[in-house]
């Protein structure tokens, strides 16, 4: 596997890596990861086949996990760290702390849950969640690894604004995202067939037994606010909402079962890396400082 891209942001201390969303890349965290360097060295990357990665052969969580594993060797890092990840970049985090307890100080996950399963839908009848998690999957699969119009990147900013997000951050995190094809347009990223094995990887994660398989202290960050209805999908409100209800209610049962676990919620959706730069920076400091 080829090393990951990496940012160095710098800084002295203990190391932080820090771990993008899917389809997303380290750009993602150009405005968090300078509030972190003191009293960290900060190491952002760019996963399989995302940003200016290349590509895997197969995507999956092991191969990834390896691909963080000879990245950190290249560093000269060799001592234990803390990997911040925020959505996948969370589960693989959080994958890491239990996969390589030798390795890892402690590990945050921002708002790294993926779909779950239907009893995580608290008041919804799990049958008919089963069907519209299938659509999700679904429609995640029709779009992974499409090409897009010239206009896209403007497009994702220009909706971004509306969350509080300055123009400025969005485009860029969103062009560093995608590859320019020539000729004009985007290719989302990683292309198709990474795309597909990553969400199937997602699919197959059983996150609750991962947070309680780690042995380090976790902290599980959950973003309080949902986007927006996307036209035509209003029914999402509804499930979201339930899931958030579910998501608050295992992380307590997981808190009070698994000592060293702490779960916060955030002011914000889940784009907060850019929505809510700062926020998510003082929880990640509060948490590292009591390690």
């Amino acid at each position: 596997m080829p090393l990951l891209h990496v940012r160095d942001h710098g800084g002295e201390g203990p190391p932080l890596l820090l771990l993008h969303g899917a389809s997303r890349s380290l750009a993602d965290w150009d405005s968090v990861a300078p509030l972190l360097t003191a009293g960290h060295r900060v190491l952002a990357v760019d996963l399989p086949g995302h940003g200016r990665s290349a590509a895997a052969p197969v995507w999956s969580f092991g191969a990834a996990l390896t691909a963080l594993d000879e990245t950190l060797a290249a560093q000269a890092i060799t001592g234990p760290v803390v990997p911040v990840g925020h959505s996948l970049g969370g589960m693989l985090a959080a994958l890491y702390a239990a996969e390589r307890p030798g390795r890892v100080r402690g590990a945050v996950d921002l708002d790294g849950f993926w779909w779950g399963r239907p009893a995580q839908y608290p008041g919804l009848d799990p049958e008919p969640v089963a069907q519209r998690l299938a659509d999700i999957g679904a429609m995640s699969r029709a779009s992974a690894g499409r090409r897009m119009p010239a206009d896209y990147v403007q497009q994702q900013a220009a909706y971004s604004t509306g969350l509080g997000i300055p123009y400025e951050r969005a485009e860029a995190a969103f062009r560093a995202s995608v590859r320019e094809l020539d000729g004009g347009g985007w290719q989302l990223l990683p292309e198709r067939s990474n795309a597909l094995e990553m969400l199937d990887a997602m699919d197959a994660l059983d996150l609750f037994t991962v947070f309680r398989r780690a042995t380090c202290p976790l902290l599980i960050v959950r973003a309080l606010h949902r986007v927006p209805p996307t036209p035509g999908l209003e029914w999402m409100d509804e499930l979201m909402d339930a899931y958030g209800r579910g998501l608050a209610r295992d992380l307590t049962e997981l808190v009070t079962q698994r000592p060293g676990v702490t779960a916060e919620g955030i002011a914000a959706t889940h784009a907060m890396l850019l929505e809510a730069p700062v926020r998510v920076a003082e929880l990640v400091r509060t948490f590292t400082a009591g390690l």
